[in-house]
Formats: C-alpha cells, sequence, structure tokens
C-alpha cells in the first residue's frame, strides 16, 4: 500500500514538472473535489486519520505549481480544517494546521475575487461588514463559508488569544451572510459555528450561551437529526458553558445512539460519536 501511494505521488509530481498544465490544472479541480467527496462519505476515523496527511502533502505539492488555483486553495482550506479539527489531538500541532487552513482560505478568496481579499486586509469592521452584505452573493457561498469555517478553526485553536478572538464579529458577518443566502448549507453547519461562537465566552464577558443553544438546536433540525455535531457541539460548548448536565448527558446519548451512516456525513458522524463517548468520560469529572 506504502509503494503505491508514494508511486501516486511521484505521479503526479512528474505530471507538474513535465509541464502539461491543462492535465494537471483538470486533475488538481478534481482530485481537491474528489478528496472532499470521498472523506465526508468514508466510515472509519483511523483509515483517515493514516492516509489524509499524504494528501495533504499532495495538495501542497499542486498549489505549489499552481499558486493562484482557487479551487485547489479552497480544497486544501477545507482538508487541512477537517485535519486538525477531527483528528489532531496535540494543542500545538491543531493550532499549526489551522493557521495553513486559514491562510490557504485567505489564498483561495484572494485567488477568485480582488475586492473581497482586498476588504481582509482592511482593518475597519463597518466597511468589511457593508461589503460582505453587498457584494457576496449566491455565487459565493462556498467560498465564503470555507472561509468561515476555517476562520473559527483557526480561533478554537487559541481561544486564549484576544486577537483571535477580535475576529469574531467578522467571522459572524460572513457565516450570518451565508446564512441569509443559504440557510441549510453544509447540513445546517453554518448556524452550528454561529451556536459554537456564542458560546465561546460566558454571558459576562459578551458571550450569548442562550442565543447558541436556540442556534444549534436549529443546526439539528435542519438534516432532522441526522447530523450529529450539532448536538455534540451544544454538549461540548454550551451546555458545559452553562454546567447543564441534565442537557449535556442527554444530548450525548441521543448521539451515541444514533447511525452514523448518513451521505455526506457518515465522516464527521462518525468523529462526533466519538467526540460523545469521550465528553461523556470527562463529564464525570467535570458536573
Amino acid at each position: 500500500m506504502r509503494r503505491i501511494v508514494r508511486f501516486s505521488l511521484l505521479a503526479f509530481s512528474l505530471l507538474v514538472l513535465a509541464g502539461c498544465a491543462i492535465v494537471v490544472q483538470r486533475a488538481a479541480d478534481g482530485l481537491g473535489s474528489g478528496l472532499t467527496a470521498g472523506v465526508s462519505n468514508h466510515d472509519d476515523i483511523d483509515t483517515v486519520a493514516d492516509g489524509l496527511p499524504a494528501y495533504l502533502l499532495l495538495l501542497d505539492g499542486l498549489i505549489e505549481g499552481d499558486p493562484e488555483n482557487p479551487a485547489l486553495l479552497l480544497s486544501a482550506a477545507r482538508l487541512y480544517g477537517t485535519y486538525a479539527g477531527g483528528f489532531v489531538q496535540e494543542a500545538e500541532r491543531a493550532k499549526r494546521l489551522s493557521e495553513r487552513s486559514f491562510a490557504y482560505a485567505k489564498r483561495g478568496i484572494c485567488a477568485r475575487d480582488r475586492d473581497f481579499c482586498a476588504q481582509l486586509q482592511d482593518s475597519d469592521f463597518d466597511r468589511f461588514n457593508a461589503y460582505v452584505a453587498a457584494q457576496v452573493g449566491a455565487k459565493d457561498v462556498d467560498a465564503a463559508y470555507t472561509l468561515a469555517a476555517s476562520w473559527v478553526g483557526w480561533l478554537r485553536a487559541d481561544t486564549s488569544d484576544w486577537n483571535r478572538i477580535a475576529d469574531l464579529p467578522r467571522i459572524e458577518t460572513l457565516l450570518n451572510r451565508v446564512h441569509a443566502l443559504a440557510p441549510t448549507h453544509d447540513h445546517g453547519n453554518v448556524l452550528a459555528y454561529l451556536g459554537v461562537l456564542d458560546c465561546l465566552r460566558p454571558e459576562s464577558l459578551g458571550g450569548q450561551p442562550g442565543r447558541g443553544q436556540e442556534r444549534l438546536r436549529a443546526a439539528d433540525a435542519v438534516d432532522a437529526g441526522r447530523n450529529l455535531l450539532p448536538k455534540v457541539l451544544n454538549a461540548e460548548y454550551c451546555a458545559r458553558l452553562l454546567f447543564d448536565q441534565d442537557a449535556h448527558d442527554r444530548m450525548l446519548a441521543e448521539v451515541l445512539a444514533a447511525d452514523a451512516n448518513v451521505p455526506g456525513l457518515t465522516l464527521s458522524n462518525t468523529i462526533a460519536k466519538r467526540r460523545a463517548a469521550e465528553l461523556v468520560e470527562s463529564g464525570k469529572d467535570y458536573f
């Protein structure tokens, strides 16, 4: 198996070096989207955890050969975010990988839209807010969501950094715009991200955990409970922040009893079930 993987990597490298620009670009674009779909439908966490780093390195190499390809950059942002958030336990490593995810997302935005790119460099929040409201449309939903999700991952990797917390309003602006344009995008995870942001801080420090719970319940309802992630996030971020053990234990029990195999959600659900089991154990000392 290792020889096959190495041969595949070598083959892609030779294609790039050969200068077959059109062939490489088409293969690269298809590779990024195909990998994302394939990973999301996989039901074995260890297989994905062991195999995904090779494809992340492959995407890095393809981007080196085509550094302005927005499809490749945004695919890399999504996959690095998935890996950092779902598989990496060590805090500093998760932080590095989430930073790479966020960096690729910003580069992807800049490669596809110079005006949007300029807003990311502008420190004025009002101008950013006005731009997103007026200029980010239906054609931008996937790119804006990828940027926002990578931004959330970057923030969650170090919530003690107040410079990161200061970016919350911009992230919320993007997520709210995506939700306004496509409320069910990514199986309702747009609302799930918004709910987590509300529950990152207690109410005394500007958080809104009550609203966060409402958003996560709404996210859970988008796919009639088949997306298990909102319940786990609700338990981990909101129920724990509010010391609501009954809600915490009930939601985790529902996740553990649910079927993970749902098209487009299988890996996410499998990760959610694993995280639920971990939270059940740690909850015994938390409450």
